[in-house]
């Protein structure tokens, strides 16, 4: 049966903090006043303003703890019912206007227990407002319950003193079965939920996460709710537990409970109609919509949940957008979206520009034995309407799939490839290279549009939104390998096969085969495979346009960071600049930390580090990923110089040849405007496009003329700019 206790109504607002939980010498507000320390502002009431209050049908407890400031104004106060130690600021005969609702200042209708007020505030029709700490200029109006209690957490997976450890918050991202669970924790960046994921092996390394986590609080029970300054709230049914940051807007939601609302001037949060949130932590400037249901979770700064979303057990990076759909035990970094209302992702690891589209069900069925299956995909990952895939799998950067229920665990290596499954001829085909071959205005608008709709107010992890960054490079590396093997393999088999030959002179005939124009294959098919978990065959189609493609775009990569070097150092000579050319660098491995790209080996001497308690809290953590954020242009500027020697076979570049590789640079970006162009122009010629117009001119007024396409435009521009600077640094050379 409901546990219903009856209590002397003269202890209603007192004993907030059990007995046993307050330190010697205190007593149950004392946490309360580190809060709200400008205690000397408040005085007693007088006799004249009691008078009033009563002739107002105000009732109190105690009159003598009723407090308020020297600006206290009692006909503003009006049916309300008082109860503990209350404190008002000042009260004005003033009405506040936000989006065209009127409210006089004052407070009116409410049952109000143990808060604080700041000036000119309007609190109207509360039915029971208990343990609140409440900023200037707050409007909050048809509340029906809130409250905060003695153990309030506000999201953060702490525990209180006398709490069991069973009652602690756990995130149970990337996996179903809490094998990589994170405790939360405001502050918590996407970096921090990925670094705390991995290495579950590492005992140690683990411990040290939890150590500096439950270091940034403490267990004492008895912090009261805060509203800031500015923030309205309005329509609301249960508010309780919560922390909200100045400037938030909550209008119409059901239910609220237990969370941290970050939100500021320069970054507003809104929550709205319907929605019911959990246990969670929200970053500043997200804007929560129209029925959503999150428990267990956490949103990165200028995030949307929107339509009826379930954010279940997941963390929601920066920048990124879900609605409609089923998200749960998913840790997503920064740029995803997520639109339609018949789409799960489920048990994944997405590292961001990402966008999954109707129908998609990724983790929604097991095949093993437990639900402990998970998928990881590279960033830019796109699977097609109604795709259907299995755990395990994994994808390389920008891997696109196409339309098909995948029968198997895939295992796709190839960045910019196009995944199809070909039921006729029950195979599996990849096409590397494909967003570089055939979609090249996908790919550059999607990183101009990353960089755009990067409203972060604070940038503490450097996000490099293009398609070309040490992952990818790296990703294309090891993918030139696999081709020059599959090829030697391919063309051994037509031309020696009563031969045998080690892997590097298989990679050998395959390189010549796969650069030789003469010959250019159109698939391989592959038998022996780890590309798929199954015994069918993989054609890998257009094996030599990809490979060419992908040293394309290796070279493009370099000089690119080669004229961004030479755009910061305009003093540079010749020779100089040959000298810095040709000096030589290694290849790094990158890790994509929650967005941000950082060496492996950075992030081993960082794990090193907070084992040996050198690193001994978050906030190093996240000085660490502001440091690597600082030292990246440099560090990439070395990958791009690696990866030119190692793909030009370590050759020392003169001036005729470094003069030649500016000239190939200004004919690559004169291909990639054409190609950009061409990819859009696709949607103006394609006659079923087209039938929905009366002419040209109403498709034209509809979707735009195509020489006015404002990315087009920017891009001509850009490359009027850099043929300018790039013809200049030729004749430097000279």
């Amino acid at each position: 049966m409901n546990n219903i206790r009856k209590e002397p109504l003269n202890t209603l607002g007192h004993n907030f903090i059990p007995a046993q939980y307050i330190p010697q010498g205190k007593d149950e507000y004392y946490l309360r006043h580190i809060q709200n320390p400008d205690s000397s502002r408040y005085r007693q009431l007088n006799a004249h303003e009691i008078e009033v209050l009563v002739r107002n049908r105000n009732t109190c407890d105690n009159w003598n703890t009723l407090l308020v400031s020297e600006a206290f104004n009692p006909d503003l106060v009006k049916n309300c019912k008082f109860f503990g130690l209350v404190r008002i600021g000042k009260l004005e005969s003033f009405f506040l206007e936000f989006n065209d609702l009127r409210m006089p200042v004052g407070l009116y209708n409410s049952i109000i227990i143990n808060c604080d007020f700041g000036d000119n505030v309007v609190i109207d029709n509360v039915n029971y407002m208990a343990y609140y700490i409440i900023g200037n200029e707050v409007i909050i109006t048809n509340v029906n319950e809130m409250s905060t209690s003695s153990h309030a957490k506000f999201g953060n997976g702490i525990l209180t003193e006398g709490e069991p450890e069973e009652v602690r918050i756990w995130m149970e991202i990337c996996n179903e079965n809490g094998g990589r669970a994170v405790i939360p924790f405001d502050g918590m960046l996407p970096g921090d939920a990925w670094l705390w994921s991995r290495d579950r092996q590492n005992e140690d390394l683990q411990r040290r996460y939890r150590e500096m986590t439950e270091k940034k609080f403490d267990n004492q029970r008895g912090y009261y709710g805060t509203i800031g300054d500015r923030t309205v709230i309005k329509n609301c049914s249960i508010i309780k537990d919560v922390k909200a940051g100045s400037d938030a807007y909550l209008k119409g939601a059901n239910k609220l409970k237990n969370l941290t609302i970050n939100s500021t001037p320069e970054a507003i949060t809104q929550i709205g109609e319907g929605c019911e949130l959990v246990n969670g932590i929200i970053g500043k400037g997200c804007r929560i919509f129209y029925g959503v249901k999150a428990v267990r979770f956490m949103l990165g700064s200028n995030s949307q949940l929107k339509y009826g979303a379930r954010l279940i057990n997941s963390f929601l990076g920066d920048n990124a957008t879900i609605s409609c759909c089923e998200v749960l035990n998913s840790l997503i970094f920064p740029a995803h979206e997520q639109h339609h209302n018949n789409s799960f992702l489920i048990a994944a690891t997405i590292e961001g520009q990402s966008n999954i589209a109707a129908g998609a069900t990724i983790g929604s069925n097991h095949n093993s034995r437990g639900a402990d299956g998970e998928l990881l995909a590279g960033r830019g990952f796109w699977p097609a309407l109604c795709t259907s895939l299995k755990h395990n799998s994994r994808f390389a950067p920008f891997t696109i799939l196409t339309k098909a229920d995948y029968p198997a665990e895939l295992d796709i290596p190839f960045p910019f490839a196009l995944v199809s499954n070909d039921v006729s001829k029950d195979e599996l085909q990849i096409m590397p290279a494909y967003w570089l071959m055939y979609n090249q205005f996908a790919l550059e608008r999607n990183a101009w549009k990353c960089e755009s709709r990067d409203k972060r107010t604070e940038k503490t992890q450097h996000l490099d939104a293009h398609y070309l960054a040490p992952d990818t490079i790296n990703s294309i590396f090891e993918s030139l390998k696999l081709l020059e093997l599959f090829a030697g393999k391919d063309y051994c088999s037509i031309n020696l096969s009563e031969k045998s030959f080690t892997e590097s002179e298989y990679r050998n005939f395959g390189a010549a085969y796969l650069l030789d124009k003469n010959n250019n294959p159109t698939s391989f098919t592959i038998q022996n495979h780890t590309f798929e978990n199954s015994n069918r065959a993989v054609k890998l189609l257009k094996p030599a346009s990809a490979y060419r493609s992908y040293r394309d775009y290796i070279t493009f990569y370099a000089m690119e960071g080669i004229l961004d070097f030479c755009r910061n150092n305009e003093w540079l000579k010749k020779d100089a600049l040959l000298t810095f050319v040709n000096t030589p660098k290694d290849r790094l491995d990158f890790v994509n930390v929650g967005g941000q790209m950082i060496p492996s080996n950075e992030m081993s001497r960082l794990k090193e580090k907070i084992v040996s308690y050198e690193v001994i809290s978050w906030q190093q953590v996240h000085e660490f990923y502001v440091a690597q954020g600082v030292a990246y242009s440099s560090q990439k500027l070395d990958h791009a110089l690696a990866s030119l020697h190692e793909l030009n076979n370590n050759v020392v570049f003169d001036e005729t040849s470094l003069q030649g590789m500016l000239l190939w640079y200004l004919d690559f970006r004169k291909y990639l405007l054409a190609e950009i162009r061409h990819s859009r122009q696709k949607d103006y010629e394609n006659p079923f496009r087209k039938m929905m117009y009366a002419d040209t001119k109403e498709m034209e007024a509809v979707i735009g003329k195509l020489d006015k396409t404002p990315f087009i435009l920017l891009q001509q521009e850009k490359l009027k700019k850099d043929t300018l600077f790039v013809q200049g640094l030729i004749e430097r050379l000279k």
